[in-house]
């Protein structure tokens, strides 16, 4: 039985900084900006159908706004949020949205705001972004990294195997990979909706505060394009976290940094695709985690300990 959603749609992130992020995300990476509407910015990378795959809004605090997943049809859809009633989660209806039709909006268990929509905009290139060939959405070579589109997010959680329970039992996420600690709970779930290797993680959240943002991550072609990203990195100061080295799950090339609003973010490309229609679940130790990722890298404390919005020392966990 396929899943009710057929792939993630886009993400809104939160910048304190906004104009600073959006030069950031198109001069930077690559990507274009599309469309403004109030204190929103709706900006793509080439390769996507859709109107965009990522929406900065201006905000206090960095973090994530919410994650929109499109459905494979309207009955899809409509028995999602269906279900979700039925399993006591609360939601809304909106009427529409910048780029999307109806939707149905509700927070996963963790606190992060998902949103379920089927009726798209398609992006139509305007005559100075037209290329020649049909099976391409826009023109390559923009600014920058010139990403391709967005490829997956990292939710932190404090609970991670609750939510991962959550995605793969009502929203038909596959739960391809695990890691398991010494006291055998979870800290780490990747999921998927189809044949890439992640599209949605959650990842332990050791201040276990609710509803925040470990990455966003943006596709490339080649590892040599995500090591030419590290040099555009240093040239135009965004910060570089963890240089450029293979993971060791989905077996991707990467590359993390912090826009200026302070979320992180990742360029990606390389992973394998999940070919089996009944993957099993790859379930790895914390000894083998703690051996570092991919060809030995290991990841400063930051990578493991910061999110958005960043809490201070004083601040309670919670929503």
């Amino acid at each position: 039985m396929r899943a009710p959603i057929a792939h993630v749609g886009h993400v809104e992130l939160l910048s304190p900084r906004i104009e600073e992020s959006v030069r950031c995300f198109t001069e930077v990476l690559g990507l274009r900006e599309v469309r403004r509407e109030r204190q929103s910015v709706y900006l793509r990378g080439e390769s996507e159908y859709e109107l965009c795959g990522l929406v900065l809004t201006e905000a206090r605090h960095a973090g994530i706004g919410h994650l929109a997943l499109r459905a494979r049809d309207a009955d899809s859809l409509a028995a999602t949020a269906a279900a979700l009633g039925q399993a006591g989660i609360d939601g809304e209806w909106l009427d529409s949205d910048v780029g999307h039709g109806p939707a149905f909006r509700f927070r996963d268990p963790d606190g992060h705001l998902l949103e379920l929509y089927w009726e798209t905009e398609r992006y139509e290139p305007p005559a100075d972004d037209h290329p020649q060939a049909r099976d391409r959405l826009g023109l390559r070579g923009t600014a920058g990294v010139d990403v391709r589109r967005l490829d997956h997010v990292n939710l932190l959680a404090a609970d991670v195997a609750g939510a991962a329970s959550f995605a793969s039992e009502l929203l038909g996420f596959r739960l391809l990979d695990s890691v398991v600690e010494d006291d055998g709970s979870t800290s780490g779930a990747w999921l998927s909706l189809g044949q890439r290797p992640l599209e949605l993680i959650y990842t332990r959240d050791r201040r276990r505060a609710s509803g925040r943002l470990h990455h966003t991550a943006f596709w490339v072609d080649t590892r040599e394009e995500v090591l030419r990203a590290a040099d555009i990195f240093v040239d135009r100061g965004v910060a570089i976290e963890v240089p450029p080295a293979a993971h060791t799950i989905g077996r991707s090339f990467f590359l993390y940094g912090f826009e200026p609003g302070g979320n992180r973010i990742e360029v990606t490309t390389g992973a394998d695709l999940v070919l089996d229609p009944e993957p099993p679940t790859r379930t790895w130790t914390a000894a083998e985690r703690r051996r570092g990722v991919g060809w030995g890298t290991t990841f400063p404390p930051s990578w493991h300990e910061y999110g958005t919005p960043d809490l201070q020392p004083n601040e309670q966990p919670g929503r």
